[in-house]
């Protein structure tokens, strides 16, 4: 049996208005008005026979029809994306927006870049730097490195590489260090956030006291204001492999103690399975892999 395709103005409609859950954020996105959204999703409700939404007095909900109804037109929408991104890809200078941590864009990826674009010209790089989450929903951005364990639902996630966490500082202040506990005598400096107990645990692994920990510190919301920090001789920081890997290449950082913990979280490149084989993303996942500390930590 042939069925008949419902309009591609109400299904657009719809698809923006489950994704935001509100008329008035898909009125935004699509330029049209609140009332034009609730015209064209209610002509395709009236097209299906089936009721999509629940119009509660504390807001919009998808009714069952509407959460079994949405999977597919999503799908449906970012195939179309993808198909012509395809097309437009072989006429124009494609764009590549990738967002990352602040950290890892400014230690880890931004000196390697040049080689990306040096093999690839025709793809323009564009960088993102967040602390948040992406949204690959809202179409901004076209792949990100996440940090975690590689599990996010309906993602692709490609391990590049894992963090080894252990104390940094100055070559002068490396001089003061014979063992952990001349820690006592100096600043700590660490960073706030997922890795703020970084410090507890090195200490804890090394036989040190905690209270080790809660002496002189200084905290950053930003790893490469902490490195900085250590490199201007502040004090001893807590580093991750990823973004003091070359400052200590440099001679500018050396590492005090043999002692070097194995995180087990690890950084991915993640992409929505959709457009996963997007050519300029294809690209890019190939040379990422490539790179010399991709799947390994600094040694």
């Amino acid at each position: 049996m042939t069925v008949s395709l419902p309009s591609l103005n109400g299904l657009r409609a719809f698809e923006a208005a489950a994704r935001h859950m509100s008329f008035t954020k898909a009125a935004e996105e699509l330029n049209v008005t609140q009332t034009a959204v609730s015209h064209q999703i209610r002509r395709l409700e009236a097209e299906l026979g089936a009721h999509l939404f629940l119009r509660l007095a504390e807001g919009l909900a998808l009714s069952e029809e509407g959460q079994a109804y949405l999977p597919g037109i999503r799908a449906a929408f970012q195939e179309l994306r993808y198909s012509t991104e395809q097309l437009l890809e072989g006429r124009h200078k494609s764009v590549l927006t990738v967002s990352t941590l602040v950290s890892v864009a400014s230690k880890w990826l931004l000196p390697r870049l040049p080689s990306f674009q040096q093999a690839f010209p025709a793809i323009d790089v564009r960088i993102s730097a967040s602390t948040e989450l992406v949204d690959f929903r809202k179409g901004a951005i076209d792949v990100a490195i996440r940090y975690g364990r590689g599990d996010w639902k309906g993602l692709r996630a490609d391990f590049l590489m894992s963090d080894e966490i252990f104390p940094v500082c100055s070559p002068a202040l490396a001089k003061t260090l014979s063992t952990p506990a001349d820690l006592a005598r100096h600043t700590m400096l660490q960073v706030s956030g997922v890795t703020a107990n970084d410090w507890s645990t090195w200490l804890s692994a090394a036989g040190q006291p905690l209270q080790l920990a809660e002496g002189p510190r200084l905290t950053f919301d930003l790893a490469m204001m902490a490195v900085q920090a250590a490199v201007d001789g502040q004090g001893v920081c807590i580093g991750r492999s990823t973004y003091v890997e070359d400052d200590l290449r440099a001679g500018r950082l050396v590492v005090p103690f043999d002692l070097r913990l194995k995180d087990q979280l690890g950084f991915y490149l993640v992409t929505p399975r959709e457009t996963a084989q997007a050519k300029k993303i294809v690209a890019f996942r190939a040379w990422l892999l490539a790179q010399p500390l991709a799947r390994e930590t600094f040694v």
